[in-house]
């Protein structure tokens, strides 16, 4: 592969967590008042849309009658497990944990695709990884101010979810050798709807998408977008970046989250913040200057 798609593949991938630190800003304000699975959905369902529509104005569309009955069970298995169910998990277990807890939990995901990486796509971890796990671990730490630990059921679901989410993206790198990573968001974003829709059904939820009011609607749209640019910046910057090292530059959205509710809420960083930011930066740092951090993997079952 040659260092300009390494290159931009990086790129993306770090404009991939630029949206997601702004995105988990907004969507904190945005959900207040609704039904979180309904706003997951209605997003999901207006992302898939826009990428269909991006694959039909690409003419990419052919590509999917060519494609496999596998690879189609592995586009499913992205959607219901990357789109889908963690979502469920994620926000039921947001309403039963500490909030700094959770946030702890979801952001060690690097460090079980790193797990993944070397049993699946069989990526070799030098030992630099190891010590940029650490300073990112105590990064996130002190970012969160998280200094009690207890492990609840709400703690499960959210670790439940993080998995899923690190088996996804692990699956999801390999199938991007493939495939373009607009087929593969769209996949995601299709089927995780479809399963979403069926929850909804099921639990007799489905109803209150009527009640959502224009105001509302409009936070759907807009978190929607960032959305649409989240999963079309991650799966095609995927694609050119070892998934251990795409994972884990995706916690640069947490310093960005961190300034934004302190700018809003007035308050000065203090000095806590400010190592945990510089512990996170120097992780990911070490990350990018360990080699072949932009290599495609081939092993995969």
């Amino acid at each position: 592969m040659s260092m300009d798609l390494g290159k931009k593949g990086l790129i993306l991938v770090f404009c991939t967590a630029i949206i997601s630190g702004f995105s988990i800003f907004l969507n904190k304000h945005a959900v207040t008042g609704m039904n979180p699975y309904v706003f997951t959905f209605l997003k999901n369902v207006i992302v898939a849309l826009a990428l269909v529509s991006l694959l039909i104005f690409f003419m990419e569309l052919k590509t999917l009658k060519t494609l496999t009955k596998k690879q189609w069970l592995q586009l499913s298995v992205i959607g219901v497990f990357g789109g889908g169910i963690p979502f469920l998990l994620f926000f039921k277990g947001l309403t039963l944990t500490n909030a700094a807890m959770g946030s702890f939990i979801q952001k060690t995901m690097f460090l079980y695709v790193a797990l993944f990486a070397v049993i699946f796509l069989k990526e070799k971890l030098k030992r630099t990884v190891f010590i940029s796990a650490l300073l990112l671990l105590v990064g996130s730490l002190l970012l969160l101010k998280l200094t009690q630990f207890s492990f609840g059921f709400g703690d499960i679901l959210i670790l439940t979810a993080t998995l899923f989410w690190a088996f996804e993206n692990t699956l999801s790198k390999h199938v991007l050798k493939k495939l373009s990573g607009t087929i593969v968001a769209a996949a995601r974003m299709f089927f995780g709807s479809i399963f979403i829709l069926i929850f909804l059904a099921i639990t007799n939820q489905l109803s209150l998408v009527s009640t959502i009011s224009s105001a509302q609607l409009g936070w759907i749209f807009f978190t929607a977008l960032l959305l649409l640019g989240y999963v079309l910046t991650w799966y095609n910057g995927l694609k050119h970046v070892n998934v251990t090292t795409a994972t884990a530059i995706l916690l640069i959205g947490s310093p960005i989250t961190t300034l934004l509710n302190f700018f809003f809420a007035h308050k000065v960083m203090g000095v806590v913040e400010v190592l945990g930011i510089i512990s996170i930066f120097a992780g990911i740092g070490l990350l990018l200057f360990t080699k072949n951090q932009t290599t495609l993997s081939t092993a995969y079952p």
